[in-house]
């Protein structure tokens, strides 16, 4: 993959980064490149993505790929500035660049590069911050109040798609916020959690999941609802919601509501 555009030369080495959004997944993508007989190479790979977050040794090599366990390594960023640190000879040297890891074992060049590697981790840590894709919804033609969560419920024309949306609101610090979506599409069925924070998007597999609307009912009237409020960043949230009268809701009047909607805008 060529070099992102932000990049951080270090004598031999170049630092790049870049950040991706793709279908399922977004963040950082930090690349560690070298000129090697008179080409840039892409040496190290490492994505610091929000879902499945992965680092490739040698991507135009054999592209050796590695998943990164985010429960025991943390901040997906953090543990990749942790192992630059401490480890980039011999990474280097097991994606396959035998002679530029031992250019490395020269002082002033470890030196240089520790001392770039703090202006990586900055224009990384910035970069996640302020170039994270978030959507932001409308809150729906017909709205549940259902103590401190509500239900917003539209059917969705868009160029490309349709299909009914259900958003879980909330007020957060004031301010009404979405911190769920479901938009139960017909092309490209998908549900979002955190909206406005880490926005993770999954996609249904229709061949398991035929009718998305039914399966995002089933979640909250079998109670998963807190667990996902949750997952999407807001524990405050959960703590004080009613989760008895919300499946209860769910069940009685918001259940039969879209499937009225659905049904109305059938083809």
């Amino acid at each position: 993959m060529k070099l992102g555009n932000t990049r951080i030369d270090a004598g031999d080495l170049k630092f790049a980064m870049a950040y991706r959004d793709l279908l399922h997944d977004q963040g950082v993508c930090l690349q560690v490149g070298a000129e090697i007989d008179g080409k840039e190479v892409e040496v190290l790979r490492f994505d610091c993505f929000d879902h499945d977050p992965h680092y490739h040794y040698g991507p135009e090599k054999n592209n050796e790929r590695l998943h990164l366990d985010t429960t025991t390594a943390g901040n997906p960023i953090g543990w990749t500035l942790n192992q630059l640190r401490s480890y980039l000879p011999q990474m280097i040297r097991r994606a396959g660049y035998d002679d530029l890891a031992a250019r490395l074992d020269n002082y002033q060049q470890a030196t240089l590069v520790a001392n770039k590697l703090n202006e990586v981790e900055y224009a990384a840590r910035n970069m996640a911050v302020t170039q994270r894709a978030i959507v932001i919804h409308n809150r729906g033609d017909e709205v549940f109040e259902v103590g401190n969560v509500k239900f917003g419920l539209e059917f969705r024309e868009l160029k490309t798609d349709r299909g009914l949306a259900i958003h879980v609101l909330s007020d957060v610090a004031g301010r009404e916020i979405e911190i769920l979506a479901f938009d139960c599409f017909e092309n490209n069925p998908h549900y979002h959690y955190g909206t406005r924070n880490k926005n993770i998007r999954l996609y249904w597999d229709t061949t398991t999941v035929p009718d998305t609307l039914a399966w995002t009912m089933g979640q909250f009237k079998s109670g998963n609802l807190p667990a996902m409020i949750q997952r999407a960043g807001y524990p405050g949230i959960v703590a004080e919601m009613d989760n008895e009268l919300v499946m209860s809701t769910v069940a009685k009047e918001i259940g039969p509501r879209a499937a009225e909607i659905q049904a109305a805008n059938a083809r």
